[in-house]
């Protein structure tokens, strides 16, 4: 029972003579005049968490309690609630009439924190990660005799593994804006550039 509504639904589903297409769909229509929710301009999984947010509302639950991970017959309708508000402006209207008796607003967005600006590295800023950087390539020069490759890797004492080669040449990339001092320490490891 439950394919005959999906198939009917179809292209065509009702046949190709408008003139019968229309008396066939007037059955469907007076069981559900939602039966065919494409013709309204959204999805059956879009009218099936609809509903279902309406059966949880009828039975007492009360919107702010409808969260993520709140589910009807094995649908997440707390997250399908949760896309609704947060894309409230793209529903066409009729959604957001029928969402609006349901007492559904738009989600108010967060204000997105500004942009970070470049600010130049000097001492003490990123500093930790410089210096560790630093003693991870002293400490596989010791061990390899050589710079690192691209793909060299220090296990540090505390067990962390350092990508001691891409980090490398990541602070290359940014030398420009390191002062002599977080430079000096590379330049006394054989590192050209940073003399």
């Amino acid at each position: 029972m439950g394919q005959w509504p999906t198939n009917i639904r179809r292209p065509d589903g009702l046949g190709k003579n408008q003139g019968r297409t229309g008396r066939r769909a007037e059955k469907p229509t007076a069981l559900d005049p939602d039966w065919n929710p494409r013709e309204s301009g959204w999805t059956v999984d879009w009218q099936r968490h609809y509903a279902y947010l309406a059966q949880l509302l009828a039975d007492g639950a009360l919107l702010d309690d409808v969260v993520p991970r709140v589910t009807r017959h094995g649908e997440d309708v707390g997250r399908w609630l949760a896309t609704q508000r947060r894309d409230f402006s793209k529903l066409n209207a009729e959604q957001q009439r029928r969402l609006g008796e349901l007492g559904v607003k738009k989600t108010a967005r967060a204000h997105k924190a500004p942009a970070k600006t470049a600010v130049a590295s000097g001492p003490g800023k990123g500093g930790g990660a410089l210096q560790k950087g630093v003693e991870a390539l002293a400490q596989y020069i010791a061990r390899e005799g050589r710079l690192p490759g691209r793909g060299g890797v220090q296990v540090l004492p505390d067990g962390t593994e350092h990508r001691t080669g891409i980090r490398l040449r990541n602070i290359k990339a940014r030398h420009d804006r390191l002062d002599p001092a977080q430079l000096a320490p590379l330049a006394e490891l054989g590192v050209h550039w940073a003399r």
